[in-house]
């Protein structure tokens, strides 16, 4: 089967579908970062804050575009996916939207918010257990159990091109706010685990702004897309670990590959210590409560695993907030 591999007219395309459902998440300037970095008096530094979506995550924009481009095939069928917990909030909330019945698999190790919202929207929730799912497949045996027993439409959390594309919309937003500001972009720093979010991102980035340094970032034992690109062709990782609940994919995605091969030039790898200590730092300088996903980007800048450009902006995407107080008054401490 020949892949269908989005291209930014796909991403434009998504736009429309995503403004009839949410407003842009912010694009916020970090003076804080500007600082910390010793950058130029004339470089800014940006973050991409998804936190302020509807589910508290970027997964909403690819869930909405797949949702929307696969109503003909649903009809009156029910929707059945995966997800570490973010996906799930964001195809249940468009589920809501478009009327249709939710089913989601998810680790029971999932933060208690991740399941509550997405319940909120209306979602069935099944569970597994993630600590033996190397040995057993259980993630995906249920899913395609449910699929088959429900007659259900499967959703990709990340390995589909509707969801890429939904995904690019905020990257069109980047571009589109720095360009009316007059900004170039020197460096985009973003998180990278099935490639979902980078995949969309890295076309709209290097459609905007073609000279720009586009790197991804990973847990230090979830690197598989580091190890990729070292290697040339996608390796599987059998047990990546990590505090990052929402980067420990296996592999990237087939839809996915050869766009971050081709946009992507390195990928930075950030131990998790260092990726809680920019949860504290963003919490303390910004009032950020972040999730360990969604502070990594930062992180990698922050100790010193992404070098600062010395000239033009820098836009680091911060990809999700949904986490337990309790937890994440531990990780910060």
């Amino acid at each position: 089967m020949t892949l269908r591999i989005p291209q930014i007219a796909d991403v434009h395309e998504a736009r429309a579908v995503i403004a009839q459902h949410m407003s842009p998440a912010p694009l916020i300037r970090s003076y804080a970062i500007e600082k910390e970095l010793g950058l130029g008096k004339d470089q800014r530094v940006w973050l991409k804050d998804y936190g302020w979506t509807p589910v508290g995550s970027f997964k909403v924009m690819g869930a909405l575009n797949w949702m929307h481009n696969n109503l003909d095939a649903i009809g009156a069928r029910p929707v059945a996916a995966h997800s570490s917990g973010n996906f799930a909030c964001g195809i249940s909330y468009a589920a809501m939207r478009y009327e249709k019945r939710i089913l989601i698999v998810m680790p029971d190790s999932a933060p208690q918010v991740k399941f509550r919202m997405a319940e909120s929207f209306g979602a069935e929730i099944r569970t597994y257990n993630i600590a033996r799912d190397h040995e057993t497949g259980e993630r995906d045996q249920l899913t395609r159990e449910i699929a088959e027993q429900e007659q259900a439409v499967q959703a990709s959390p990340y390995d589909d091109p509707f969801v890429i594309a939904g995904n690019g919309v905020g990257g069109l937003e980047i571009v589109e706010e720095l360009q009316s500001e007059g900004r170039s972009l020197a460096q985009f720093v973003c998180q990278v685990s099935g490639g979902g979010l980078m995949a969309g991102h890295a076309l709209s980035i290097a459609d905007g702004f073609p000279d720009a340094q586009i790197i991804g970032v990973e847990p230090a034992e979830a690197d598989d897309f580091r190890q990729s690109l070292a290697s040339g062709e996608r390796v599987r990782l059998e047990r990546p670990t990590s505090i990052c609940d929402g980067l420990l994919s296996y592999d990237v995605g087939e839809h996915n590959w050869p766009i971050l091969r081709e946009l992507v030039g390195t990928s930075a790898a950030v131990p998790d210590d260092q990726t809680q200590n920019a949860m504290r730092w963003l919490y303390e300088r910004h009032g950020l409560r972040t999730e360990p996903s969604g502070a990594i980007a930062a992180a990698a800048l922050l100790s010193g695993h992404v070098t600062p450009a010395t000239e033009g902006d820098i836009v680091i995407v911060v990809s999700g907030r949904n986490l337990d107080q309790q937890q994440f008054a531990e990780w910060i401490q």
